[in-house]
């Protein structure tokens, strides 16, 4: 149900957007802004020029738990330097680690586990042919920023669905 009206805004926006657009009386790309109306009134307005891409961050717990079984329980990866440390994902959406920062949360995302720790490091781990990998990304970078390393994941305990 959080989806459904999840998507209803996202597709109400889209739809809009073209739309406002439209009604604008200057044509010219660089007069475009996206203006963001907070709760409390206040009105925040960012040039189209600036923006590269919008993101919606969704906590763990309003996830969706499709593909989720796939990558419940714990995985040895790679740490990019030769050695290895295990993640362990829960169905809740909490993500640990045994290496450096050990608490984050995690979801599905594109056919991927996407995990956001508490350092601000971000790993993702996905099928690649018939194995998987573990990407990360350093703190400040998104999941479509390169990644900062690409390394094995092995799922060594599977949690049951």
């Amino acid at each position: 149900m959080r989806y459904l009206g999840l998507a209803l805004i996202v597709g109400m926006f889209v739809l809009a957007f073209p739309y406002a657009q439209s009604q604008s009386k200057s044509t010219d790309a660089r007069s475009s802004t996206l203006v963001i109306v907070l709760k409390d009134g206040q009105r925040r307005s960012f040039p189209m020029s600036d923006i590269e891409r919008i993101e919606f961050a969704t906590p763990a717990t309003e996830a969706s738990n499709v593909g989720q079984g796939r990558f419940l329980g714990k995985w040895r990866v790679g740490n990019g330097m030769g050695g290895f440390f295990d993640i362990i994902l829960e169905r809740d959406g909490i993500a640990r680690k045994t290496l450096n920062a050990p608490h984050g949360t995690w979801v599905v995302a594109d056919g991927e586990a996407q995990i956001t720790w508490e350092d601000g490091w971000r790993d993702a781990i996905r099928k690649v042919g018939h194995s998987y990998e573990k990407v990360a990304y350093r703190p400040g970078s998104t999941f479509s920023d390169p990644p900062d390393h690409t390394a094995s994941a092995e799922s060594v305990e599977r949690s049951p669905i």
